[in-house]
Order: C-alpha cells, then structure tokens, then sequence
C-alpha cells in the first residue's frame, strides 16, 4: 500500500482532526458552535470549511490545478480575511495538515518510499499555503478599497450637504479666478 492509498482509507480521521486545528484559531465558544451547529444556513462558516477542507484534500491527494483548488479555498479565506484575521492566521490551518499526516502517519514515513510520497504531498500542501495567502490579500485589497470607497462618499455628501462642493454642469469649464 502506497501513502495516497493511506490517505484515502484515513480520510475522515484526517479530516476530523485538521478541522479540529482551524477550530482552534476561534475563541471556544466560537468553536464548540461551528463544530456542532450542522446547519449549514445556521452555521455558514463551519459548512464552507468543511467542504472546502474535504474538497482540498481530495485534491491533495489525487492533484489539482490552481483554479479549482481556489475556487474551494476562496469560501474559507474570504471568511477569515473578512473576521480580521492575521495572514498568518488565516492561512495556517492549510499548512497544519503536513502536521497531522505526520503525526497519523509516524510509523510508516520510516520507509523511504512512503517518505518520498509525503514529501509530495507536502509540496502540494505548501502549493495551497500560497494560494490561500494569495487569495487573503486579494480579500484584504476588496475590503480596504471598499472602505477607502466609502469614506470618500461620504466625506463628498458632507460637502456637498454643507454647500462647499458645488457641482458642475460642464466638467471641461476652468473654475472661475
């Protein structure tokens, strides 16, 4: 038996046990909800991480290209950039998982051959790491553009409220000396 065929038999343990460590990134309220409130219109966060996670280590394990690893991590990073999380926050859980295939899998990474397979596996890992980093930032440009957006509307209708902006009807006419 190869490590992908290990990972495929200890799926739900695995999985189980890396949702347990994104888990541990909420405050314990948080957590004790997400982990079980089932409910996905209940609990959007949980959901979108479970099948974001399940989903990922499928493709961990059999590969995946770019956009479709992040078209399933886009849902949980646009969260966790959203809930103000640091970029170290928000994308560790990805790279967690190397942690717990370790763990799962101590005995048999003695052999060379499992070693070499896991090795693989942990680039992909590390492949998804950036992506999610990736997609953090492009969530965190939206949002502060989103503010910088509203801050200067609202900055324009208090001087446009407050008679200091005057518009005008011809944008090519030079302000008057």
């Amino acid at each position: 038996m190869d490590f992908f065929q290990l990972l495929q038999r200890h799926k739900r343990t695995i999985l189980d046990q890396w949702f347990d460590l994104l888990l541990q990134s909420y405050p314990s309220d948080t957590a004790t909800f997400i982990k079980s409130q089932k409910d996905p219109f209940h609990n959007p966060v949980g959901d979108a991480a479970h099948r974001g996670m399940e989903a990922l280590f499928g493709g961990i394990v059999e590969g995946m290209d770019s956009e479709t690893a992040t078209s399933f991590l886009d849902p949980v990073i646009r969260i966790r950039a959203i809930q103000q999380f640091t970029p170290a926050q928000a994308v560790s859980f990805v790279f967690q998982l190397k942690s717990v295939l370790r763990k799962q899998f101590r005995k048999e990474l003695t052999s060379p051959e499992m070693n070499r397979q896991f090795e693989e596996i942990s680039n992909r890992i590390d492949d998804l790491g950036l992506l999610a980093f990736n997609i953090y930032v492009q969530c965190r440009e939206t949002l502060y553009q989103i503010q910088a957006d509203e801050i200067r509307n609202r900055t324009f209708k208090v001087l446009k409220r407050s008679g200091l902006l005057k518009e005008c009807d011809d944008p090519e006419e030079p302000l008057p000396s």
